[in-house]
C-alpha cells in the first residue's frame, strides 16, 4: 500500500469515530486545537500528519492509536 493510500485510510477511520462520537469537524477540530481546515485535510488523507497530531486525535476521541492506524 502506497503513503497517499495509507493517509486516505487513516484520514476515513477519523472520520468514521467522529461521526461514530455524533461530533462535526468543527467539534473535533476545536478539541483538538487545530483549524477546521487541517482536519478536513486530514480526513481527505490530503495532509502527512504527524504522530503528535494522531496522538491527540486518540485523546479527543478517547480510542487507541492502533485504533486509528490499523488500516490493512
Amino acid at each position: 500500500m502506497d503513503r497517499e493510500a495509507i493517509l486516505m485510510k487513516i484520514g476515513l477511520k477519523i472520520r468514521e469515530l467522529r461521526n461514530g462520537q455524533n461530533l462535526s469537524i468543527m467539534e473535533l477540530s476545536d478539541k483538538l486545537e487545530i483549524e477546521y481546515n487541517n482536519l478536513i485535510r486530514i480526513e481527505k488523507g490530503r495532509t502527512n500528519f504527524t504522530i503528535g497530531t494522531l496522538l491527540k486525535v486518540c485523546k479527543a476521541l478517547n480510542v487507541k492509536l492502533i485504533d486509528i492506524v490499523n488500516v490493512e
